[in-house]
């Protein structure tokens, strides 16, 4: 009799630890899925639109059209991988920066990835830029720019650090591409092919999936393992915008002093016409 009891004892006790680590791996798969790509949400933002062609006065290739074609191509190689997926545009339509910003806070847990294409009075200029603003942006950063730089045929000219506005507000990891030059004849003759583009894209995600394996800035390594990305180094160019903006505001009013001191006879000669 007391070994049936005992066997039906070990039975009992061996279900108990059965249902517990069903339990267990059940809240292990439901943790492991608030960290996987479906429970993140990417908001893209395609830079300019409607009325804002991008770029600069007289180039050729409309920067509004090139980033919507990427931020669409972008969309549907993130929603093959189970990411949800916001766009701030999805037409050639003018949305507000601050609307932006808006539509990316508005998800607790996102990333805001603003694709752009840069530009430049030199047509020399060439290049791939990735611009972060936030400390907890470089990772995300890093790992973009890591895999659009090592794909493009063009130069690297570095992650930066830039308070833009998109990124200077934005409440969750931001990051702002620069895809390449629209006034450098070679780097527009890529952009201006769908081929060269879906690669745009295909890089981009790249980036945002292996955001979270970008080595810790405790480590020296620059070089990229199978399980990490290595943090890029960058150039900040946050004191050199202020010191833009304080000498664009002091050279305002200086301006301003001058047409004030300059229009004072003007208006005293017309008050004396008008008194007679």
């Amino acid at each position: 009799m007391m070994p049936t009891k005992f066997y039906r004892l070990r039975l009992f006790t061996a279900g108990l630890l059965i249902a517990f680590l069903g339990t267990f791996s059940t809240a292990q798969a439901r943790r492991a899925s608030q960290h996987s790509g479906s429970a993140i949400t990417v908001v893209i933002d395609a830079g300019h639109g409607g009325h804002d062609r991008g770029g600069i006065p007289g180039q050729s290739v409309a920067e509004k059209e090139m980033t919507l074609d990427v931020a669409l191509r972008l969309k549907k190689a993130l929603a093959a991988n189970g990411y949800r997926v916001v766009l701030t545009r999805d037409s050639d339509v003018f949305v507000p920066l601050a609307t932006r910003v808006a539509i990316a806070n508005s998800y607790s847990n996102a990333i805001f990835v603003s694709i752009h294409f840069n530009s430049a009075k030199r047509t020399g200029a060439g290049g791939i830029e990735t611009y972060f603003y936030n400390r907890e942006s470089l990772p995300l950063a890093s790992a973009i720019h890591y895999f659009v730089a090592g794909g493009a045929p063009s130069s690297n000219r570095n992650v930066r650090r830039r308070g833009y506005y998109v990124l200077r507000k934005t409440t969750v990891p931001a990051v702002l591409v620069e895809c390449g030059f629209l006034t450098n004849p070679t780097e527009a003759a890529y952009a201006q092919t769908v081929s060269y583009r879906q690669k745009l894209a295909e890089e981009i995600a790249a980036g945002v999936r292996g955001r979270n394996s970008v080595a810790s800035a405790l480590t020296t390594t620059r070089v990229a393992t199978a399980e990490s990305i290595p943090l890029q180094p960058y150039i900040d160019q946050t004191k050199v915008a202020k010191s833009e903006r304080h000498r664009s505001k002091r050279s305002h009013k200086k301006s301003a002093r001058k047409k004030k001191s300059s229009s004072k006879p003007a208006e005293k000669a017309a008050s004396k016409d008008q008194e007679g």
